[in-house]
């Protein structure tokens, strides 16, 4: 559903201008409602249709929560999960404590990830970006995954 990279401009207020090919995606399934929590691996956000966030959010709330890994998974992805609707114009107004949680500020990065996106900040996403291509050319680890892969 979602691919490739835009380079977006936040506005003074935090809102994000969602891409024309994806407001028509959006609009073409009759979405308008979003959910954005944090990523707890890298600092990001990911942002999913309420439809697929739906799903996910019955799968964690079907975990222990007598795990501790599973509690603060709980915690920080159902905890940090925003309702979002696009505007008018076809914005979303990003809350500022998930934009302080991944140090976006005036340009970001929209990474298309299949049934989500991710919403970086443009400089952390181009370090995680060199850091990942410099890892995967030393250790060989892309070519491995990559070979079932029809490329």
């Amino acid at each position: 559903m979602f691919r490739g990279i835009n380079t977006i401009n936040l506005d003074a207020k935090g809102r994000l201008a969602m891409p024309a090919r994806y407001r028509e995606l959006l609009a073409s399934q009759n979405i308008d409602q979003l959910v954005v929590t944090i990523d707890p691996n890298h600092s990001c956000l990911m942002l999913y249709p309420v439809a697929e966030w739906d799903q996910i959010e019955r799968q964690i709330e079907s975990l222990s929560s007598f795990d501790p890994v599973t509690q603060r998974i709980k915690h920080l992805l159902i905890g940090h999960a925003t309702d979002l609707e696009l505007d008018g114009s076809g914005r979303i107004l990003l809350p500022q404590e998930l934009r302080l949680y991944a140090k976006l500020e005036k340009h970001v990065c929209l990474i298309g990830q299949g049934k989500k996106l991710e919403i970086w900040s443009q400089e952390i996403w181009s370090q995680q970006r060199d850091k990942w291509l410099g890892e995967s050319s030393t250790e060989g680890e892309f070519s491995d995954k990559l070979h079932s892969l029809p490329l």
